[in-house]
């Protein structure tokens, strides 16, 4: 009897390992994000990226310097608290990135930010797939960045860079670029381009924005520096006058280059709502009449493809966009184009869309068709999956 109850006890026990081992290949793949750079908003990571992973019926996790951790839109946020500064970011969230990543035990990682490549090797030397999220050309990105130093040894970086970027694309099982230019300094076939383009589910979805306004408004929405012609946007609005306000939305790059253009005659003019969500942000895309961006011409912005405005184009409004050969290869006769570092001309274009109503109307639907058509994240987001789908099995 007793050898019988064991041989009984022997088979369920058995029984009950294949039950949860099926039930485990059943379970869905897991995959971990990782970012300390991005907020917890970012419109590619976290409401592009990951909330369509999770759609997909992957189990979903977000590495972030955030103060807590919670749930949102199914995707299981961990926070590594927040960054004090650039080198408590790079060093001391790195390192807290890489314990919290062991932890989550998943199939899939997949990294956003370039101080997080060691991170990525260590987790490949445990044996994990790992994807590099690449947002910026880096190596043209680093000319920019005069906080480290003399343009001679910039360049140095620059193509040290462009070498490391060759290392890192044959360890890593997934490049994702965010533009074609990016693709180009991987190794061939390596990299899959993913652009940054507009959501139109969430943007459709976002209520419009209840903000005070009694004049045409022009909006610009995204980071605040000199570099993205901010000041001469403030200055356009001085030759504008009561004709209509400027609203920007985001973060400044320093307190010094605020103040430079809150100083500006033109700043009379503008009206500064600070950081918003992304549906805020589209709430307030849909109350304005122009969508405007003019980067000044950089190395990193003349090959650039900018989210906004893909996004401008799917509120139906008329863009303005600086001059550069490539944009106008990409957005034709979408958009008007002008010359970023002259107020005059910014000025003159928008006027120029505040006296002709026809032209507006032509933008607008032919913006909104463009993005419809060929820009659209429901259509991007197949790539994702796909890339997905090569890893995961």
């Amino acid at each position: 009897m007793l050898r019988a109850l064991r041989l009984q006890q022997n088979r369920n026990d058995f029984a009950t390992k294949c039950s949860v081992a099926a039930a485990r290949r059943r379970l869905p793949v897991k995959v971990c994000h990782l970012t300390t750079v991005h907020p917890l908003n970012d419109n590619r990571v976290f409401h592009k990226q990951c909330k369509t992973l999770v759609e997909a019926g992957y189990d979903v996790s977000l590495l972030i310097s955030h103060d807590r951790n919670e749930t949102k839109n199914g995707v299981r946020i961990i926070g590594l608290g927040p960054a004090k500064n650039r080198w408590h970011r790079c060093f001391v969230q790195s390192v807290r990135c890489l314990k919290y990543a062991v932890r989550e035990k998943a199939s899939v990682y997949h990294f956003h930010d370039p101080e997080l490549v060691l991170v990525g090797v260590f987790l490949k030397l445990l044996g994990k797939k790992v994807v590099f999220d690449v947002h910026e050309n880096l190596p043209q990105q680093v000319l920019n960045k005069e906080w480290l130093g003399a343009l001679w040894f910039r360049k140095i970086i620059s193509r040290c860079l462009i070498g490391a970027q060759k290392c890192c694309g044959l360890i890593f099982d997934g490049i994702v670029a965010a533009r074609p230019d990016i693709a180009e300094y991987w190794p061939p076939g390596r990299s899959t381009v993913i652009l940054n383009s507009a959501s139109l589910t969430t943007i459709d979805g976002a209520l419009k924005g209840q903000e005070a306004k009694d004049r045409p408004v022009v909006i610009y929405a995204g980071g605040l520096s000199r570099i993205r012609g901010i000041k001469e946007l403030v200055d356009a609005m001085a030759i504008i006058g009561d004709r209509a306000e400027l609203w920007l939305l985001g973060p400044w790059h320093d307190e010094g280059f605020e103040d430079e253009c809150r100083q500006a005659p033109g700043w009379k003019q503008v009206k500064y709502l600070g950081y918003k969500t992304v549906q805020e942000v589209f709430g307030l895309m849909k109350q304005c009449d122009i969508g405007i961006i003019t980067f000044l011409p950089a190395p990193n912005h003349l090959t650039t493809i900018p989210t906004k405005p893909f996004e401008y184009m799917a509120c139906h409004l008329p863009v303005i966009m600086s001059d550069f050969e490539y944009w106008r290869k990409l957005f034709g006769d979408h958009v008007l184009y002008v010359d970023p570092a002259s107020p005059g001309d910014v000025a003159e274009k928008i006027l120029e869309l505040l006296d002709n109503a026809h032209l507006v109307s032509l933008l607008r639907a032919a913006g909104r068709k463009l993005v419809e058509d060929r820009f659209s994240w429901e259509a991007e987001s197949g790539k994702l999956l796909s890339l997905y789908a090569g890893l995961a099995h």
